[in-house]
């Protein structure tokens, strides 16, 4: 078993930034990819952000990129997600996500662990 625990959420302006951290602890497989979803209230959960074991495979969404920026420790099992000119659309629940290949990262069906979720809210 892996336990996610993020932190970092909030409510901010729009313009504003935020950064997002999630550790990972617990029984993680070798290489594992981690990245961040989201869902906003009456939408399914989407695809942020996304980052390889070894870091050569990094992933965004079109509607965060040049905004947003993933980055992951492994010494530390964690990762982060720096969030800059956010926009009201942001809001959403956050969470961080664990999958045993890159493959599987990019697809929610297919990830094997699940943060809490945190609370981001932009507004105008």
């Amino acid at each position: 078993q892996v336990q996610l625990v993020e932190s970092g959420g909030g409510l901010v302006q729009a313009g504003d930034s935020l950064r997002l951290s999630c550790a990972a602890s617990g029984r993680t497989s070798s290489n594992y990819a981690m990245g961040w979803f989201r869902q906003a209230p009456g939408k399914e959960r989407e695809f942020v952000a996304a980052k390889s074991w070894s870091g050569l495979s990094t992933r965004y969404a079109d509607s965060v990129k040049g905004r947003f920026t993933i980055s992951r420790d492994n010494a530390k099992n964690t990762v982060s997600l720096q969030m800059n000119s956010l926009k009201p659309e942001d809001t959403a629940v956050y969470y961080c996500a664990v999958a045993s290949d890159w493959g599987s990262i990019l697809r929610p069906p297919l990830v094997d662990y699940w943060g809490q979720g945190t609370q981001v809210t932009i507004s105008s």
